[in-house]
C-alpha cells in the first residue's frame, strides 16, 4: 500500500469544509474516505478523484446524483478527519473525525482482535467492546448526519443508505486493521500475516484467530474478589493495632459480562453451568442468584477467562496455580502476596485486564489534614478553632508581621477516626496491609502510612498560612491537603471574610467635607480593616461610584493614628492628576497636595498628612527617588490595570516603593486574563497568590480552560476577601441613578465595503495558510484590523487623504440618523471609537453637516482635556468624539444622555468603563447606549462572543483579540466569512 503525502494545512482546511463519507473495503484497511461537495469541483488533496454516487434530499424523498470527490485511504484520512474535527468544519466531516478519535482511543487501549474476512484475508478488527464503548458507539451512530452515509447500498431501488451502526463499526475495523501494519511489524510477528500492509489470503489460519478471539465477542471480563474468611475467628478483643499473625486471604475468580454489567458469577458457577459437570445440579438448586447469572455465559466465556488468566499469571506468577486447576475457582494468599496486591501487582493485573475487588467492610482510607496556627497555641495542637475564641483584634496585626512563623501540624485519620502519633507509627511499621485498629480489621497500604509518617511538622510564613486558611487546603508534594486554621489565624480568616460582622465600623472622618453613602462607608471600613491588619486590598467598584472620595476618607482616618499616619503617594494616569487634585481640595480642604510630575518634581518637606500625585510614567523613571522618600504611609495605584502586566518596567518599579499600606483602585481588575488579577493582588498583598508560575498552573489555566471547577471556587475563596467589588446595578448601591438602556444596532455594509471585505478575507486567508508562528499571528492581527476598518468606513482602510465620507458606510448613515434625533431633542452624545483616524473622519463629516463637535484623543494635552470637559458639561458642544483608549477612564461627562460605540473594543469591561463616563454618580437623566455592528461580518460574531463573555464571572474573562490569533485556519475562515453580503 503506497503512503500518500500528508495533506497541507490549506488542503486540510478545504477538506474540512466538505462532506465526508466512508466507503468500506475488503479487507477493512482498503476502505476509503471520500470528501465531496453537493455542487462544484472536488476539493484538492493528496488522494485520487473519483465519481461518487450520493443520495441527496429532494422534495419528499431522495434522488441519486453523481459528484466528483477526493478519496483518501483510511490510514491517510484519519489525521485529516481529526484535524477537521478540531476545526469544526462540515457536520459530516466532524462526525467522522469523532469516530476516528474513538477508533484511535480503542486501539490505544489494546482493543484489537485478529480475524479473517469473508474472502479469507487477514484483518484486524476492533474488540472486545465494553458497555461504555458500545454506548458511545451507538450514540455516535444515532448522531450520524445524512451526508456522512450518503452513498447508497449497491443494488437498492429506491436507494437505501447504509445502517449507521454497521458503517461506524466498519470504520472502526478499518482503522484497527491499518494501525498494526508498520514496516517493522512483520519482523516482530515473525511472519507476514496480520503484519504486512498488502492484502494476503490465509485460509489455513482460519481456526487460529477464532481461538484467540473466543470469548472476546461474548464480552467477558475477569476479576479477583478478595475474601477474609477469618474476619471473625481471628479478631481479638484488644485495643489499638493487633500484632498477631495475619488472617487467611482468599482470591476468588469472577466473570463479568461486558454487554450486561449486572451479570457477575464466580468461575466455579460458570464452569458448572457451561459443562454440565459435577455440582451443576446442586448449584442450580441453590437459587437463581449467581447460578442464574452463570447460565447467561456461553462455552466461549471459559476460553476467554483462561486466556485472560494466562496473561494475568504472566503479570503476577502467584496466579499460576489457577492455570493447572480443573476449575480456576480460587487461590489462598499469604500476607506477602496481599501486600503485593496493594502495589505493583495490582497495576500489572489491571493492565492484563484483571481488576481487584476488596471487601467493602474492610477498606479504610488514610486521610491527611493540617492544622495551622501560632506555635504553642492550643488550637494548633489538633483542635479546630471555631470563632475568634476571645482573641482581641489588636493581637491580629502581629500575627501577620514579616518575622512571624506559624506551626503547620499534620493530623491523620483512618475511616474518619483521628489517629494518634503512636497509632500512625504502628501502621507504618506493620508488615501487612490488614491490621487490627480499635476493634476493627482495616485495610491500609503500609507504604502510604510510611509516606504519611515521613512528613514532618514545619513552620510557614503568615501569608502562606492565610492562603491555606482561606482556601481550606494547600498543596504538598503534588497532593491537595485539607487545612484547618487554629486560634488567632482562624479569627483573622473570619474577620477578613466578613468584616461587617466584627466590631462597629469606623466613623466618617471629621475632616472630610462630604457625606459618604452607606456603601462608601462600608468601603472605608473595609479598607481600614485590611490596611490596619498589614494587608492590602483592591477597591474595584464600578466607575463613578466614588472610589476617589473613599480613598481620601481613608487617608484622613489614618492620620488620626500615629502608627498609620504618613504621606500618601497616588500613582495615576496623566489624565487623572487634575481630577485627583480637585477632589482632594474639595473633600479634604486644608490637606496639602503636590504634583510630582514634569518639571515640578520635588519631595522635600513632606508632611505626614500630605498627598503626592504622580503618573505611572514619572513613577517608573523616578522609582528610586520615590522609594528613598519612604516608607510612605500609603501608596495608591489608581486605574491599577495599568500595571496588569507584572513583567513590565512600570509594575516592577511600583513594587520597589515601600509603604505601610498598599491600595489598588480599578473598575476592571481583570481585562483579559487572570494573570492580571495576580499582578494587582500580589502588589497589594505580596505572596498571597503564590508565584506567577504557580498561580497560572493552579488557577489561571484551570479556571480559564474550565478544566477544574473546584479551582475557580478555591480562587474565589482566596481572592474575594482582598477585592471589594460593587456595581451600580447592585441593590442599594446607587438607587438614585436613572435607568440605562443598551441597544445593538445592526447595519448593512455598502457594496463598496462588501467588495473590500471579501477581497481582504480571500487574500489574507491564502497568505495565512502558508505561515506559522509569529508571522502567522501578525498576519491574523493585520486581517482583523483591516476588517474592522473596512466595517467602519472604506476611507479609513484605504487611508484616503481627502475622502468622500457620505454614502460609503452603513455606520456613518446610522450615526447621522441617531444624531439628527438626539440633537432635535437638545440632548448631548458621546461617540467612542478605538481609532483616532476614524474619529477625525467623523469630525470632518460633522463639520460639513454643520454639527458642532470636539475630538479628544491620546495626544490631547491635560489642560486642553479639562477645557473640553468643561465645554461639553456646560452644553456648548453637543457631540463629543472620543478615542476609547484615551478617554475610557477618568472623565465625568454626565451631560450626555446618549453613548454611541461606533466600533467595538473587544473587551466588555473596557467598553463598560467608557459608558461609565456618562452613567455615573451625578447623572440625572436616563442613558441610552447604542452599539453599532455591521451585519454578517466579524463584528457580528464578536458581538455574540461578547454577550456570552458578559455572563462569565468578573474574574474569568477571555483573552480578547490575542486569543483569535491562535484559531485554526478553518476557525478563522468561519469567523471572518462575510455572510449575507452587502446592499
Amino acid at each position: 500500500m503506497t503512503t500518500l503525502p500528508a495533506a497541507t494545512p490549506s488542503q486540510v482546511s478545504e477538506l474540512a469544509r466538505c462532506a465526508a463519507v466512508f466507503l468500506p473495503g475488503d479487507p477493512s484497511r482498503t476502505g476509503r474516505v471520500a470528501f465531496w461537495r453537493p455542487e462544484g469541483d472536488p476539493p484538492s488533496g493528496p488522494g485520487s478523484v473519483v465519481e461518487l454516487t450520493v443520495a441527496v434530499p429532494s422534495g419528499d424523498g431522495v434522488v441519486e446524483r453523481t459528484v466528483p470527490a477526493m478519496a483518501l485511504p483510511v490510514r491517510d484520512a484519519v489525521p485529516v478527519l481529526t484535524r477537521a474535527r478540531a476545526a469544526k468544519g462540515d457536520p459530516a466531516t466532524v462526525f467522522w473525525g469523532a469516530v476516528a478519535v474513538l477508533a484511535l482511543q480503542l486501539a490505544a487501549r489494546g482493543r484489537l482482535l485478529p480475524g479473517l474476512t469473508a474472502t479469507d484475508h487477514d484483518a484486524w478488527r476492533t474488540g472486545p467492546l465494553g458497555p461504555d464503548d458500545l454506548r458511545r458507539l451507538r450514540e455516535l451512530a444515532a448522531a450520524m448526519p445524512p451526508a456522512a452515509h450518503a452513498v447508497p447500498l449497491p443494488g437498492t431501488d429506491p436507494p437505501r443508505l447504509p445502517d449507521p451502526e454497521r458503517l461506524v463499526r466498519a470504520f472502526l475495523d478499518a482503522v484497527a486493521d491499518g494501525l498494526p501494519r508498520t514496516p517493522a511489524a512483520a519482523l516482530a510477528a515473525g511472519a507476514p500475516p496480520f503484519a504486512a500492509p498488502e492484502p494476503r489470503r490465509v485460509p489455513e489460519l482460519r481456526d487460529w484467530p477464532a481461538d484467540v478471539a473466543a470469548g472476546h465477542d461474548a464480552g467477558v471480563r475477569v476479576s479477583l474478589r478478595i475474601e477474609l474468611p477469618g474476619l471473625v475467628e481471628h479478631a481479638s478483643d484488644g485495643e489499638g493495632i493487633d500484632g498477631a499473625r495475619g488472617p487467611l486471604f482468599r482470591a476468588v475468580v469472577q466473570l463479568h459480562s461486558l454487554t450486561d454489567p449486572a451479570l457477575v458469577a464466580d468461575a466455579t458457577e460458570v464452569w458448572a453451568a457451561t459443562s454440565g459437570g459435577p455440582g451443576a445440579g446442586a448449584r442450580a438448586r441453590a437459587g437463581a442468584g449467581a447460578s442464574g447469572a452463570a447460565a447467561h455465559f456461553g462455552p466461549r466465556a471459559r476460553m476467554d477467562a483462561l486466556v485472560t488468566l494466562r496473561r494475568a499469571a504472566q503479570a503476577w506468577p502467584a496466579l499460576s496455580p489457577l492455570l493447572s486447576a480443573a476449575v480456576p475457582d480460587a487461590i489462598e494468599l499469604v500476607d506477602e502476596e496481599v501486600i503485593a496486591l496493594l502495589g505493583e501487582a495490582a497495576r500489572d493485573l489491571d493492565a492484563a485486564g484483571v481488576q481487584i475487588h476488596w471487601p467493602r467492610e474492610l477498606a479504610r482510607e488514610l486521610t491527611a489534614r493540617a492544622v495551622i496556627g501560632p506555635s504553642g497555641d492550643p488550637d494548633a495542637q489538633g483542635r479546630s478553632a471555631s470563632g475568634r475564641r476571645g482573641k482581641p483584634e489588636s493581637d491580629l496585626p502581629s500575627l501577620m508581621s514579616p518575622d512571624a512563623l506559624l506551626a503547620f501540624n499534620w493530623r491523620f485519620a483512618v475511616g474518619g477516626q483521628d489517629l494518634t502519633r503512636q497509632e500512625l507509627n504502628r501502621l507504618a511499621e506493620a508488615s501487612r496491609p490488614v491490621v487490627r485498629l480499635r476493634d476493627q480489621w482495616v485495610l491500609v497500604d503500609p507504604e502510604l502510612a510510611r509516606r504519611a509518617r515521613s512528613r514532618r511538622d514545619r513552620k510557614v510564613v503568615p501569608i502562606d498560612a492565610l492562603n491555606a486558611a482561606l482556601t481550606g487546603s494547600t498543596e504538598v508534594g503534588g497532593e491537595r491537603i485539607q487545612v484547618e486554621a487554629g486560634g488567632p489565624l482562624a479569627a483573622l480568616r473570619d474577620l477578613i471574610r466578613d468584616p461587617e460582622a466584627a466590631a462597629a465600623p469606623v466613623p466618617q472622618p471629621a475632616a472630610l467635607a462630604a457625606t459618604l453613602r452607606d456603601y462608601q462607608l462600608r468601603g472605608l471600613d473595609w479598607l481600614h480593616r485590611m490596611t490596619s491588619l498589614g494587608l492590602g486590598g483592591c477597591l474595584a467598584d464600578d466607575m463613578g461610584l466614588g472610589k476617589t472620595v473613599t480613598l481620601i476618607a481613608l487617608h484622613l482616618h489614618r492620620q488620626c493614628d500615629p502608627a498609620s499616619a504618613g504621606p500618601t503617594l497616588v500613582v495615576c494616569p496623566t489624565s487623572l492628576m487634575g481630577n485627583w487634585q480637585r477632589e482632594i481640595e474639595r473633600f479634604a480642604p486644608g490637606t496639602p497636595v503636590r504634583r510630582y510630575h514634569a518639571s515640578a518634581r520635588a519631595l522635600e518637606g513632606l508632611a505626614d498628612g500630605e498627598f503626592v500625585l504622580t503618573t505611572y510614567g514619572t513613577m517608573r523613571l523616578d522609582a528610586r527617588r520615590l522609594a528613598e522618600a519612604g516608607p510612605w504611609g500609603m501608596v495608591v495605584a489608581d486605574e491599577a490595570q495599568h500595571v496588569k502586566n507584572p513583567l513590565s518596567a512600570t509594575a516592577k518599579a511600583l513594587r520597589t516603593i515601600g509603604a505601610h499600606a498598599r491600595v489598588a483602585l480599578t473598575g476592571t481588575p481583570v481585562e483579559n486574563n487572570l494573570s492580571e488579577l495576580w499582578a494587582i493582588l500580589d502588589w497589594t498583598t505580596p505572596g498571597l497568590l503564590g508565584t506567577l508560575g504557580s498561580f497560572r498552573r493552579h488557577y489561571a489555566q484551570a479556571v480559564e480552560g474550565g478544566a477544574d471547577p473546584a479551582a475557580a471556587e478555591r480562587l474565589a475563596r482566596l481572592a474575594r476577601p482582598f477585592l471589594l467589588r460593587r456595581r451600580k446595578s447592585d441593590p442599594g448601591i446607587a438607587p438614585e441613578l436613572p435607568p440605562k438602556t443598551e441597544t445593538d444596532r445592526a447595519v448593512a455594509l455598502t457594496k463598496e465595503q462588501a467588495g473590500l471585505y471579501e477581497a481582504v478575507v480571500r487574500e489574507a486567508l491564502a497568505e495565512i495558510s502558508g505561515a506559522d508562528g509569529f508571522e502567522r499571528r501578525g498576519l491574523v492581527v493585520k486581517l482583523l484590523t483591516s476588517l474592522k476598518q473596512i466595517c467602519n468606513h472604506p476611507a479609513q482602510y484605504l487611508k484616503e487623504d481627502r475622502p468622500r465620507i457620505a454614502g460609503r458606510s452603513g455606520k456613518v448613515e446610522l450615526l447621522d440618523e441617531l444624531l439628527d434625533t438626539i440633537l432635535a431633542e437638545d440632548a448631548a452624545v458621546l461617540v467612542f471609537t478605538q481609532y483616532v483616524a476614524m474619529a477625525r473622519l467623523l469630525e470632518r463629516h460633522l463639520e460639513r453637516r454643520g454639527i458642532s463637535s470636539q475630538l479628544l484623543h491620546g495626544g490631547t494635552p491635560v489642560a486642553r482635556r479639562e477645557e473640553m470637559v468643561t465645554r461639553f458639561q456646560s452644553g456648548e458642544v453637543p457631540v463629543f468624539l472620543l478615542s476609547l483608549k484615551a478617554a475610557g477612564t477618568g472623565l465625568n461627562l454626565t451631560r450626555a444622555g446618549h453613548v454611541v460605540h461606533y466600533d467595538r473594543w473587544w473587551n466588555p469591561a473596557v467598553e463598560a468603563q467608557a459608558t461609565d463616563r456618562a452613567y455615573r454618580i451625578g447623572q440625572t437623566q436616563p442613558v441610552q447606549v447604542h452599539r453599532i455592528v455591521t451585519e454578517g461580518t466579524i463584528e457580528d460574531r464578536i458581538a455574540d462572543m461578547l454577550l456570552r463573555k458578559r455572563k462569565l464571572a468578573d474574574a474569568v474573562l477571555g483573552s480578547g483579540e490575542a486569543a483569535l490569533t491562535e484559531l485554526t485556519d478553518a476557525e478563522l475562515a468561519d469567523l471572518v466569512e462575510l455572510r449575507g453580503g452587502g446592499r
